[in-house]
């Protein structure tokens, strides 16, 4: 088998959306993304500290969905090194050339072993960095591109998968009997740039935004609000256990889940340990103990192959019955009560 590429971090999403402006509305005005090109199918976006020319695309299509995750390597013979590597696996590869997404160079596009299309590139068309241009910062300025979440039927595959790509594990959500349910797994120094947690996939769970203070997530609520689009709300702000970050899930006009997020940890010395929180604890999901909305469980986004067609959608590996009364969630799992002959799910809670 050849040598996996030397993957740096997640680079960009794109999403297909179902109507641009409502699209540009939510991300631009709303979220405050900056704007590097906006074509009449397209809008290239980035985060305030990015110099990248974006790091999510928004093209309009019929069926919202994701068309691609990509991830940056570190130079462009890593890009061979990605064709090579997922050749062996006998994987479908495809090379990209130069321009074919604007803004990126040469790539290599992959449907890899979990079912999603991932794009592997290096060369970018650089873009001005607005790190100190306060002046043009909104009240809930976003940073930059911090991770992908992905709902897989079989999250140990899944690890196994992105170990062998070279990812750390910073956190895991396992029981006594080494089922593994949900793994956070990262290459840049941080708590993760993919996700894995246990549902029916493929599909996407959320794709996460970076700010630099919990303020300007509140600011975010506090716009929404004013506007009287607060049911673009799904979940926080609040803190979760598993990360310890500060978070605000939100829904845009298609249903996609963006996470905005700050406040991780620092994952880069060699010996970092993986912290493994059990199915029982309640913290893991919520610090504060908050409930956890049904959607939450249900919901993701569908997933094209390489050729824009939807992933069939298989159910988790996990094997229910191994835990009585609990029942698998895309970051966890929910508690079924069946004291009154039916079954109902108490979300937020646990076992």
């Amino acid at each position: 088998m050849s040598t996996p590429p030397d993957i740096l971090r997640a680079g960009y999403a794109e999403l297909v959306v179902t109507d641009l402006a409502a699209a540009r509305w939510f991300y631009v005005d709303v979220l405050g993304l900056v704007v590097t090109a906006e074509r009449p199918d397209a809008l290239y976006l980035r985060g305030f500290e990015e110099y990248l020319h974006h790091s999510l695309v928004l093209r309009r299509g019929e069926v919202p969905a994701l068309a691609r995750l990509a991830y940056r390597v570190r130079g462009q013979s890593q890009v061979d090194a990605a064709a090579r590597y997922f050749i062996g696996l006998g994987l479908p590869v495809r090379r990209v050339p130069a321009g074919t997404t604007l803004g990126i160079g040469d790539a290599v596009r992959i449907l890899d072993p979990l079912g999603f299309p991932v794009e592997f590139f290096y060369d970018a068309t650089h873009t001005e960095r607005f790190t100190q241009r306060y002046d043009l910062h909104p009240g809930n300025a976003i940073t930059r591109l911090d991770h992908f979440n992905v709902m897989v039927p079989d999250v140990r595959a899944g690890h196994d998968h992105y170990r062998r790509l070279g990812f750390g594990v910073s956190e895991t959500i396992e029981d006594d009997l080494d089922t593994l349910y949900a793994a956070w797994l990262y290459r840049k120094q941080t708590v993760h740039d993919i996700a894995l947690t246990a549902g029916a996939g493929p599909r996407l769970h959320h794709l996460a935004f970076a700010t630099a203070e919990r303020q300007q997530i509140l600011h975010t609520c506090d716009v929404l609000g004013a506007l009287h689009q607060e049911s673009h709300i799904e979940r926080g702000p609040g803190r979760h256990g598993v990360s310890n970050a500060f978070y605000l899930y939100l829904r845009d006009p298609d249903g996609h889940r963006i996470e905005i997020y700050t406040s991780d940890y620092y994952t880069g010395d060699p010996d970092n340990p993986t912290v493994r929180w059990g199915v029982d604890d309640n913290r893991r999901r919520s610090f504060w103990g908050h409930a956890v909305v049904p959607s939450w469980y249900t919901d993701g986004s569908t997933v094209l192959d390489l050729d824009g067609r939807p992933v069939p959608v298989s159910a988790p590996a996990v094997d229910e019955g191994r835990r009585t009364g609990v029942v698998v969630g895309a970051d966890g799992f929910a508690v079924a009560h069946e004291s009154d002959g039916s079954r109902s799910l108490k979300y937020g809670d646990q076992v």
